[in-house]
């Protein structure tokens, strides 16, 4: 099973101060629009979003069929198929994506200890 790139989605209450803070650490404007309260960042590899106003909690995310640079990748597992493998295993699913669909996709979950990870294929 391949989740895809990885990124944490943060939940901030003034997405300027973030932005100013993640730029004292390195992470550079990598995409989104600071005018709807969301940007990511990027230092490296690593990659954060930031998020004001658009969910409560912070987030794992996974974005099947894209690289560390949101790239695609040719070979990647479909959401759906990763979806269908972890409820076989038993995994409850807060949102799921309609497996009858093809292309982007979303689906949602929590672990364990109520953290909350996100699936959200873009192609």
């Amino acid at each position: 099973m391949k989740l895809g790139a990885f990124s944490i989605s943060l939940s901030v209450k003034d997405i300027n101060k973030s932005k100013s803070f993640y730029e004292g650490l390195g992470f550079q404007v990598f995409g989104g629009d600071i005018i709807q309260n969301w940007l990511i960042m990027k230092n490296e590899s690593t990659v954060i979003g930031l998020f004001q106003g658009m969910f409560e909690k912070n987030m794992l995310t996974f974005n099947p069929g894209w690289n560390q640079n949101a790239e695609n990748i040719d070979s990647f597992t479909d959401i759906r198929e990763i979806q269908k493998q972890l409820k076989a295993n038993g995994v409850k699913m807060l949102t799921e994506a309609d497996e009858t669909s093809e292309g982007p996709a979303s689906f949602i979950m929590e672990d364990p200890d109520g953290n909350t990870i996100l699936l959200d294929q873009h192609r």
